[in-house]
């Protein structure tokens, strides 16, 4: 797992074990979320006011249901001001993926956004599965490629092909398109990797079971001494200044990662989010674990 080669919070390279077990082929769809809806009434986050108590500093008029839009600045920005580009939406959620004007049945092959981390705990137990550890996750975007910067190899676009679902151009006001998509793309719309698995690069970020910590533990030596079935941090190592919640790892990067920006269209690449963000490049995938004897 992990890279000493990109940014700080991949590190340590260290070895790994998991035990065996099933994951999605792809990202959950807004097709599939729609039936968990229908089936059991789930509310997710972003349909929710939310609660004055959980956010004391702030005013009253802005707590209102919604979640986070992309929307491009039409100037010249600073590249680490996310809040030029991100616009908090009343109204929007997973049923209307891209603004107030859009609506799911539209994208049914797209992965569904707008999504906690709750909610996406709420859909697994429902199909009877679970969020899959970062281990996990990453072990399957690899593909059994031990040790490649990307879940194909060591190059971005191999034979000129795009391989997944990114930012061509400059972020983030210009998207070239290259690859066919501006926003997200069908789940299976870009080839898979060696385990056949789809998007495990590019398109939606993937929340995952592990708590959030800045760094991986340094490794023990010693073949005795490699982790089995971590699972990462807890909820008070995930505080970060800007938060009053935890923050759970994100994984593979999604259609607004660019050179530019963010090189984080890889297996080895992570992110930490709070637990009560929800945007529209955030999305999950579950797997299934074998019931022990």
């Amino acid at each position: 797992m992990g890279s000493d080669r990109h940014y700080p919070e991949e590190g340590p390279v260290r070895d790994v074990v998991v035990d065996g077990f099933w994951i999605d082929r792809h990202p959950v769809t807004n097709r599939e979320f729609a039936r968990f809806v229908a089936a059991t009434g789930h509310v997710t986050l972003a349909e929710r006011v939310p609660r004055a108590q959980d956010y004391p500093r702030a005013p009253s008029e802005t707590l209102v249901s919604g979640s986070m839009v992309f929307t491009p600045p039409t100037a010249p920005c600073e590249p680490r001001d996310w809040s030029s580009w991100w616009r908090f939406v009343p109204g929007v959620d997973w049923r209307r993926p891209r603004g107030l004007n859009s609506c799911w049945q539209e994208l049914p092959e797209h992965p569904v956004v707008h999504v906690a981390h709750a909610d996406a705990e709420a859909y697994a137990a429902w199909i009877g599965k679970a969020l899959p550890t970062e281990a996990e996750w990453e072990f399957a975007a690899r593909g059994g490629l031990r040790g490649a910067t990307y879940a194909w190899g060591e190059e971005l676009m191999a034979d000129g092909v795009h391989r997944a679902n990114t930012w061509q151009g400059h972020f983030p006001t210009e998207n070239t398109a290259l690859d066919g998509f501006v926003g997200t793309s069908p789940v299976t719309a870009f080839p898979p990797n060696g385990y056949g698995l789809h998007d495990m690069i590019g398109n939606v970020w993937e929340w995952t079971a592990d708590w959030y910590r800045e760094r991986h533990p340094t490794p023990a030596s010693g073949a005795c001494c490699v982790p089995r079935n971590p699972v990462g941090g807890t909820a008070a190592e995930s505080l970060d200044s800007g938060s009053a919640f935890p923050r759970k790892v994100l994984k593979g990067g999604s259609h607004l990662c660019a050179p530019n920006y963010c090189q984080r269209y890889r297996p080895a690449a992570r992110q930490g989010q709070a637990i009560d963000s929800t945007t529209g490049h955030i999305g999950f995938r579950c797997v299934q674990r074998p019931q022990k004897a």
